[in-house]
């Protein structure tokens, strides 16, 4: 299209009105205390997800969230809203990184780069940020407060009692950092020695980095961890009040993984005062628990393994050192494992079992260890089959005779129940159901010092280390083996400058290279790991209410404005992707309510309404990816067809939270409506330019348009407010359709199209609207400055209808009469009819038949 003329001249429209944006602060949110501020009007926080800035840019699926809240917002703005719509960069990565090391440019020129590119698209495409709040976590001015955030963590103890976190001053203990929410641990991670960094789980497929495919291993580092676990319970509750999809309430409940059972000890043979504590949901299983299984990785492995088992332990343990947690539960098909040779005690019988390790059971679940039940848990009762281990049912789908006492089986046929029944084959509890001999086995071993009631979370504190350098340094020193904080006036702490960015191949990161910046003082040295690219991600939200404050993160007046409201969350709508649904959204919450704890914050929560796009595929029905070449740039698109295009066909795919595939002839549809709109009220002249239209005047809409025009109204507001934004396109179509057949076009129903069209097509209705302007004029300003039209309910009523008329049953008219008509009016009305006269000229009309609301037919012979 860009080689033939245009439908109409979005190329000179769009950055126009761009410039014209930009250089007026057009979507500028003031904050209160200032003299622009409204304090009349409600707030409306409306939030994109934050954006990692790669050099590859936008292309066509990155847009679909953008372009939802750019509507909202816009929409909001008519409807008397003070609105925040910001937008930043999420910087810190590792692709920086692993470019600088392979160019040799420092990450933060590329990072700036990226950013670059990615905003240019972003102001092509005309969303209305306020871009005075613009953020990027890689500024000093930003991760000063990050690191800030971080020592307040640092200084912070979770209270039992209260149920909060607390200064670590209240801690009345003789260990304070046994019980910080920001602590060191020795822990397994994921090495990757080529990336020289601990990487995610979710960031290692099959044994190999995501980025690079380079080979990870599983070892035991000193690392930086954040008490998220003591939150558990808080972060499992304060979901309920929350308007987010049931579906990521249900992966942030399964990621947290609360259950209730109780915590056993089992001895070990030949030990004094040594067992191994196993947490269970199951304690009325006891009985059928025939061996046990410890992590790999568990400490006791090497105090109990015995010689003859020594070299097989060893080696099975280099052997799944490379998989990931994920591949080693969800994803593994074959259990393996093999026997230390150290038997235990069962506490209810007192037989000795078999401890084995195996991939299966992970050291970051419970205790590492667990009681294996293979009669009626499913990983177990494979990996009994598989190594022959015994198999004992203890529930049964009905009571049977008490102390059965049915040996250990291992003969088929075998049979793995997972749910609840009745006790069998367990003396202290036979015939019981599962409810109460969970109860009564779990007094027995309380009474006897065996066991304890307790709750236990799948989730796992949060590794917070990284060992990159294009990343927040943490603001600690090591004196004499032990942590210690930066006072406050020392921040930013910025990394050190280096010209090589490559992994050390020690262990140790980068910033270890950097000699003069690592010694602080004498006899205190920095810490040499950097931040999670998650830190920057967890507060942004917050910075953006007061981006440009150098006193604090934010400020208590703009916080309490921006994050007010009745509702437990802060930002009112939150936009964004599936693969944050549960680790970013997790973290963030955590944060907030860190802060919130501390005073700091006036909300428990930080998003109230959270809505997931769906993925925009290729044509090809295929996830975009360089590799298939499906990849669309919008920059293309709008090339070729334009940002209002774009936009509008963005939303017209479908519903948002649908996956959809991207089509150019459905952007071509969409670009011939907006066409129809722009001829609604211009024409060319014999010049070929184009003006406004002689059918355009200030005259009444007919009655027929005018319904429509109040539906519309009604319709477009609705979807706006549920996301529906397809449907409100479809509706405006209609709109345009019926306008567009009326000889005369009234100038008040033009103007509501073009208010109702504004924010998903703000260029081209900006210009219609000016144009309409500079001929009628009216003294209202520009179309963003409008008032969301009204819709008359009365209009909205149906007062009349259709009735088609038959002459002989043949159908030869239809007539529009009110709704409430008498049958002999109507009789009347349809005599009087030409084309019914003709059928009946010359013939004697016998009978008429009037069915309401519905059809005439005239017998006539």
């Amino acid at each position: 299209m860009s080689e033939r003329r245009k439908p109409y001249p979005f190329h000179e429209i769009e950055p126009k009105w761009q410039q014209v944006w930009e250089r007026d602060g057009s979507f500028h949110a003031p904050n209160p205390g200032n003299s622009a501020f409204d304090p009349g009007k409600p707030k409306f926080y409306i939030l994109d997800m934050f954006p990692y800035p790669s050099g590859t840019g936008l292309h066509v699926g990155h847009p679909e969230g953008y372009t939802a809240t750019d509507i909202v917002a816009r929409y909001k703005r008519m409807c008397g809203f003070n609105v925040l719509h910001p937008m930043g960069w999420d910087a810190f990565g590792l692709p920086a990184e692993q470019y600088a090391i392979k160019s040799g440019q420092h990450p933060a020129i590329t990072t700036g780069e990226n950013i670059a590119k990615f905003k240019s698209q972003l102001k092509r495409i005309g969303f209305s940020y306020d871009w005075s709040r613009e953020i990027n976590t890689t500024d000093k001015g930003y991760f000063r407060w990050t690191q800030w955030i971080f020592l307040q963590i640092y200084h912070s103890w979770f209270n039992p009692e209260t149920q909060r976190a607390e200064p670590i001053s209240t801690y009345r203990g003789t260990d304070a950092d046994n019980v910080r929410l920001a602590y060191v641990a020795e822990v397994p991670v994921n090495w990757c020695a080529e990336l020289g960094t601990v990487l995610a789980n979710e960031e290692v497929i099959e044994g190999r980095s995501e980025v690079g495919g380079f080979p990870v291993v599983r070892r035991p580092m000193r690392q930086w961890m954040l008490r998220i676990t003591a939150f558990a319970e808080r972060l499992l509750d304060e979901l309920e009040g929350l308007d987010w999809p049931d579906s990521i309430k249900a992966l942030q409940r399964n990621w947290i993984g609360r259950s209730q059972g109780a915590e056993v000890e089992f001895p070990i043979v030949g030990t004094a005062g040594t067992g191994i504590r196993v947490f269970t949901t199951r304690p009325d299983t006891l009985y059928g628990a025939t061996y046990m299984v410890l992590a790999p990785e568990n400490p006791l492995v090497d105090a109990l393994t015995t010689g003859e088992q020594r070299d097989a332990v060893n080696s099975y343990r280099v052997e799944i050192g490379s998989k990931s947690d994920l591949e080693r539960t969800e994803l593994a098909k074959d259990k393996t494992g093999v026997s230390t040779g150290a038997f235990a005690i069962n506490p209810v019988n007192e037989q000795r079992i078999p401890i084995w390790i195996a991939d299966y059971v992970l050291m970051s679940y419970g205790t590492g260890a667990i009681m294996a039940v293979p009669a009626h848990d499913e990983r177990d009762f494979e990996f009994a089959q598989k190594y022959a281990l015994p198999i004992r049912e203890v529930v049964a789908d009905a009571p049977r005779a008490r102390n059965g006492g049915e040996a250990p089986c291992s003969l088929p046929p075998l049979v793995c129940t997972t749910g609840e029944g009745f006790a069998v084959n367990s003396p202290l509890i036979d015939g019981l159901p599962s409810p109460a001999a969970k109860r009564q086995i779990t007094e027995w071993l309380e009474e006897r010092g065996l066991g304890r009631r307790m709750i236990n979370y799948k989730l796992r504190d949060w590794l917070f280390s990284r060992q990159r350098y294009w990343g927040e340094p943490f603001p600690i020193v090591w004196r004499d083996g032990k942590h210690e904080a930066l006072p406050e006036s020392e921040l930013p702490l910025e990394p050190p400058p280096l010209d090589d960015f490559k992994p050390t191949g020690t262990g140790e990161p980068p910033l270890a290279k950097a000699k003069d910046w690592i010694h602080y003082s004498e006899g205190a040295m920095r810490e040499t790991n950097t931040m999670p690219q998650w830190a920057g991600s967890c507060w942004y939200y917050l910075r953006f209410c007061d981006p440009t404050n150098n006193q604090c993160f934010v400020g208590e007046e703009a916080e309490r404005y921006w994050m007010g409201g009745p509702r437990p969350g802060g930002v009112d709508l939150y936009v964004g992707g599936t693969e944050h649904a549960v680790l970013h959204l997790l973290y963030a919450r955590f944060w907030h309510k860190v802060l919130f704890d501390l005073g700091y914050l006036s909300k428990p929560e930080p998003f109230q309404r959270l809505v997931n796009q769906g993925i925009i595929l290729g044509e090809d029905g295929q996830k975009m990816s360089k590799s298939r070449g499906n990849v669309v740039n919008p920059d293309d698109v709008i090339d070729e067809h334009g940002a209002d295009a774009f936009r509008c066909y963005e939303m017209f795919m479908g519903p948002l939270e649908q996956m959809k595939p991207w089509s150019m002839n459905g952007v071509e549809g969409v670009s011939r409506f907006l066409a129809r709109v722009w001829r609604l009220m211009m024409e060319e002249n014999q010049a070929g330019k184009w003006v406004l239209s002689a059918a355009v005047a200030h005259a009444p809409a007919e009655k027929a348009q005018l319904k429509v025009l109040h539906a519309t109204i009604k319709k477009v507001g609705e979807d706006i407010e549920t996301l529906s934004f397809n449907t409100a396109i479809s509706q405006m179509m209609i709109l345009v359709n019926s306008l567009t057949i009326a000889p005369v076009r009234s100038l008040a129903a033009l103007r509501t199209l073009l208010v109702l069209l504004n924010p998903f097509a703000p260029h081209v209705t900006s210009e219609l609207w000016e144009t309409l302007e500079q001929k009628f004029g009216s003294g209202t300003g520009d179309i963003a400055a409008q008032t969301w039209p009204s819709y008359d309910e009365q209009m909205l009523i149906e007062d009349e209808v259709t009735v088609v008329i038959q002459v002989n049953g043949k159908v030869r008219d239809k007539i529009i009469v009110p709704m409430d008509a008498p049958a002999q009016e109507v009789e009347k009305v349809a005599l009087e009819s030409a084309k019914v006269k003709e059928a009946i000229a010359g013939k004697t009309v016998r009978k008429v038949v009037v069915v309401p609301k519905k059809l005439v037919n005239v017998v006539a012979n």
